[in-house]
């Protein structure tokens, strides 16, 4: 609910997005306006936390993911009074040429902190060895959920898009039978099927 009231999530099937990949997508999810909303960054980051100390209790350190998780992640590092670092996309082509920014000693128990899971790429790419993932939202797709199982990683996030079109629904933000079209293109985004109504 607190997603929708923002407008973090957008979920338009009659009007699909285009992702940088070129995929149509019903949804479009910016958990960055949640930062610019107090209210919804407190149960955010009051959620996080409840995750963390509940699925990773031995946490030493957080990682925030760059750019998004990075903000969620020093909040919540504040809160549990944990250092916090971040993770680039890349290494750095200059200064010290890192990837991974500040202090981590090995064999440090992590925590990487995400803003969103969809393909997993971001996470399983820091290269650091953590405890897991905490994210605000997954959209529980097949390649993201297949990454994380080879790589022996597991994320809890505070919604996943089940979840988030049931209350759309129930809200009338979409029309119930939407509900059936969002959840096959999850199943499969390359299939743009779910546009046509395919079964």
């Amino acid at each position: 609910r607190g997603l929708l009231s923002i407008e973090a999530v957008f979920l338009r099937p009659e009007e699909p997005f285009t992702w940088a990949s070129g995929i149509k997508s019903p949804i479009y999810c910016d958990n960055r306006l949640t930062l610019t909303a107090p209210d919804v960054r407190t149960m955010i980051e009051n959620g996080l936390v409840q995750l963390i100390r509940a699925n990773y209790p031995d946490c030493e350190v957080l990682m925030g993911t760059s750019t998004a998780g990075i903000a969620h992640a020093a909040i919540v590092g504040h809160l549990m009074d944990l250092p916090m670092g971040y993770v680039r996309g890349s290494a750095k082509d200059h200064g010290r040429t890192n990837q991974i920014e500040g202090k981590l000693i090995p064999g440090q128990k992590v925590v990487v902190v995400e803003d969103l899971i969809s393909t997993a790429g971001s996470a399983v790419e820091a290269g650091a060895e953590v405890l897991g993932i905490v994210s605000i939202f997954t959209y529980g797709m097949q390649k993201g959920l297949d990454r994380l199982a080879e790589n022996d990683v597991k994320n809890v996030s505070l919604c996943d898009l089940d979840a988030l079109v049931e209350v759309a629904a129930a809200s009338g933000y979409i029309r119930p039978e939407d509900k059936e079209k969002i959840l096959k293109f999850r199943d499969n985004p390359s299939d743009e099927g779910w546009m046509r109504g395919d079964k």
